[in-house]
């Protein structure tokens, strides 16, 4: 099979036996994009920007707005690929196998390092339900259960998924969008804290902030990931990625006030579970935190259901370009490829027991940093790639009005990826060079083999 041309947006064709089917409509779309954005981070994340102070909240406006503009532009994007794939598509097609192999594989490891520390994520909220005592043990069990749980339920095929994806969304939605207007009501302006407790100038400040919390918004781009189980993907992508992330966005951003306003600063910068504390400022007891912390649990599981399918599709649009190891592209009976689920929970299995051991204490923040890092570079190279079609383009072929506008959201959201890479920091982007350039060895590899395959029939012929 080879791949296409850099200048068509076609998908390989896929033969009877493994051609993904489109079981999910516009509401179960944007169900998967919220699925998947609202997960662990607004359950975890106003603890991690605390000690940034409310400066954080500038950074979620500009995230909020940088999620809707690439929700647009993966929407564009789709309506030219509408495949399964799209973050390793796009790149693929403009610059070539080794931009598409790049995109693929940053995604990929993004991804299991982001599932890694979404069930780590969890175990917080365990805590408030079950206490834990400190013991790293039982809380490294709570994460690898909360992993390997949705990774075993997506074997039943991806119609599940969806409609797990449609349950708790609706589940956690709700009740968050409920916490986060009433708790609007309780809100003490001394909750606050300083607006910028970090030590460092606000742009810098508001750059920090923004890397972690662009954790929260990983998951815009789940429609044109999954676009080949979409129906009507030309239609149906763009508009769920919008939808989701506008939904998405308003939660986040009325949650984190009510989060910030209810939980002293003091008290908020350590804590493990912020928005059950949020909840038990608003009832005066436990209750309300308690039930928080079941809708955290039900919400971060109903991600990572979401998160593992992704992950597993990624790579299985790759390996039917021979661009990932061949088991990658093998789909079970439910629709599901099958390896690259196994192979996300391993590796996220790995990931938590390492850092479990190194110390959980840090675990969620530096894998936060590294999924800022590995996430950006194909939103980078996708945004990168709409530039270039746009480039391209003729009078005849192109509305000005509409190459304006797709100008300003290919641009816009390149400078905001290049943005979010810097401000991740050093530490962040020297681990997240390392994921990345582990993948070469696999590229060279599976192009040698399949040069060498392509000799072989050549001689044979």
């Amino acid at each position: 099979m080879t791949a296409p041309s850099p200048t068509e947006a076609t998908a390989p064709e896929p033969t009877a036996a493994s051609a993904p089917r489109r079981t999910f409509g516009l509401t179960a779309a944007t169900a998967l994009v919220m699925g998947n954005i609202i997960g662990g981070g607004i359950f975890a994340l106003p603890a991690a920007v605390a000690p940034y102070g409310t400066v954080s909240l500038v950074a979620f406006v500009v995230l909020s707005v940088a999620a809707v503009l690439l929700a647009l532009l993966f929407g564009r994007l789709a309506r030219r690929s509408p495949v399964t794939g799209g973050l390793y598509v796009y790149p693929r097609d403009a610059f070539g196998p080794f931009a598409g192999f790049l995109s693929a594989w940053s995604y990929w490891t993004m991804c299991w390092v982001s599932i890694a520390a979404l069930a780590t994520a969890v175990v917080g909220y365990v805590d408030v339900l079950i206490p834990l005592h400190g013991n790293h043990a039982l809380e490294a069990v709570v994460a690898l259960a909360a992993l390997w749980l949705p990774a075993a339920a997506n074997f039943a095929g991806t119609r599940w998924v969806g409609a797990v994806q449609v349950v708790s969304t609706v589940l956690k939605f709700v009740p968050l969008l409920l916490v986060a207007t009433i708790g609007l009501f309780f809100v003490d302006a001394d909750n606050f804290g300083p607006f910028n407790a970090s030590g460092e100038s606000t742009p810098g400040a508001v750059a920090a902030a923004a890397a972690l919390l662009l954790y929260s918004f990983l998951g815009v781009e789940s429609a044109a990931v999954s676009a080949g189980e979409v129906e009507d993907p030309e239609r149906n992508v763009g508009r769920a990625s919008v939808l989701g992330t506008l939904a998405s966005a308003l939660v986040y951003l009325l949650g984190t006030v009510a989060v910030f306003g209810l939980v002293p600063h003091d008290k908020l910068v350590d804590s493990g579970a912020p928005f059950a504390d949020a909840v038990n400022a608003i009832t005066g007891g436990s209750w309300g935190g308690t039930a928080i912390a079941l809708v955290a649990v039900a919400s971060i599981t109903g991600c990572l259901n979401g998160w593992i399918l992704l992950a597993a599709q990624m790579p299985y649009a790759a390996a039917r370009d021979g661009l990932f190891p061949a088991p990658f592209a093998k789909v079970g009976k439910g629709g599901v490829p099958g390896f690259g689920v196994w192979a996300v929970a391993v590796l996220g299995t790995l990931l938590i027991a390492l850092n479990y051991t190194a110390g959980p204490d840090t675990t969620f923040r530096v894998l936060v940093l590294i999924t800022t890092f590995t996430g950006c570079v194909p939103y980078l190279l996708s945004a990168a790639a709409q530039l270039f079609w746009l480039a391209q383009g003729t009078r005849e072929r192109v509305r000005p009005a509409g190459l304006v506008r797709d100008l300003i959201v290919a641009a816009l959201s390149f400078a905001f990826s290049f943005w979010l890479i810097a401000g991740a920091g050093y530490a962040a982007v020297y681990q997240g060079v390392l994921f990345l350039f582990a993948g070469i060895p696999v590229y060279v590899w599976l192009r040698g083999r399949r040069r060498e395959s392509a000799e072989e029939a050549t001689l044979a012929a």
